[in-house]
């Protein structure tokens, strides 16, 4: 299962600076997962300092 971004995100960019699969764009209002390319390693869930991103 992949990640996905929460409405608590703050636009830090922290999780995409940190993804390896480069799954993680700025969107319109926040950070945004690429479903298909998530390996579901949680390494955005670890740096995010609002706790954004969550296991669908």
């Amino acid at each position: 299962m992949a990640y996905k971004i929460t409405d608590d995100c703050i636009s830090c960019g922290a999780c995409a600076a940190e993804c390896p699969c480069e799954a993680i764009a700025e969107g319109d209002s926040k950070y945004e997962i690429n479903a298909d390319l998530c390996a579901d390693c949680g390494s955005c869930a670890e740096v995010c300092p609002v706790g954004a991103p969550v296991a669908e």
